[in-house]
């Protein structure tokens, strides 16, 4: 009964549904690598991100409300959810309008913003990240230390700090750059449970097709 007691606790320390919006400590701002995305499931969707002429790189997958520890997830607000033409808007580095609105349902909801508000911080975010020009140029998928993919953000984003920064993989594949944010979006130190970067030295990365 006491290891069930401590998962359940554990669990709502990690991340908590249904809290008011607006009542968070930062932001993390997830940028992930499309061709991955594509390859993983992406493509198998048929989504339009996938398209042999989409030519997307690095994506805007979503700007997250962080607590110190954990995140709160499907807030309570009192705005309206965003119209068709708002999230419609943000499918240009978003890759699709239905992630706009999953990202809204699940984590904009609790940044206390209005929708178009809310969209206009994450397009504010991604914007000022100088997105590493390397990456666009592969040729054939390569094999490669996450932590090169960390360095080539540093050095294309000079303000940072590794300890802002975390690069995820999945299935063996660069997957995400996490920067970590304040609620006026300038760059900040990452909690403990953020970075936890992918220490794999032959992540495949996949070239834009």
């Amino acid at each position: 009964m006491r290891w069930l007691i401590l998962l359940i606790l554990t669990a709502t320390l990690a991340r908590a549904d249904g809290e008011p919006a607006g009542e968070f400590d930062y932001y993390v701002l997830s940028l992930s690598w499309s061709p991955t995305w594509c390859a993983q499931e992406g493509a198998a969707r048929g989504s339009p991100q996938c398209d042999a002429d989409a030519d997307f790189g690095w994506v805007l997958h979503g700007l997250w409300p962080q607590y110190e520890r954990g995140w709160p997830s499907h807030c309570r607000t009192v705005h309206e959810d965003p119209s068709r033409a708002v999230t419609g808007a943000m499918a240009d580095i978003m890759g699709s309008s239905g992630l706009a609105w999953y990202q809204w349902k699940r984590h904009g909801r609790c940044s206390g913003l209005s929708a178009p508000a809310y969209f206009e911080a994450a397009r504010q975010a991604f914007e000022a990240v100088n997105r590493p020009a390397v990456f666009r140029k592969l040729k054939d998928p390569v094999r490669l230390p996450a932590a090169i993919v960390e360095e080539a953000f540093l050095r294309a984003n000079p303000d940072w700090r590794p300890d802002m920064l975390t690069i995820t993989c999945k299935a063996g594949r660069i997957q995400e750059a996490r920067l970590c944010l304040t609620r006026d979006l300038r760059p900040r130190k990452c909690g403990a449970d953020v970075v936890r970067d992918c220490a794999m030295r032959d992540a495949l990365m996949d070239p834009i097709p």
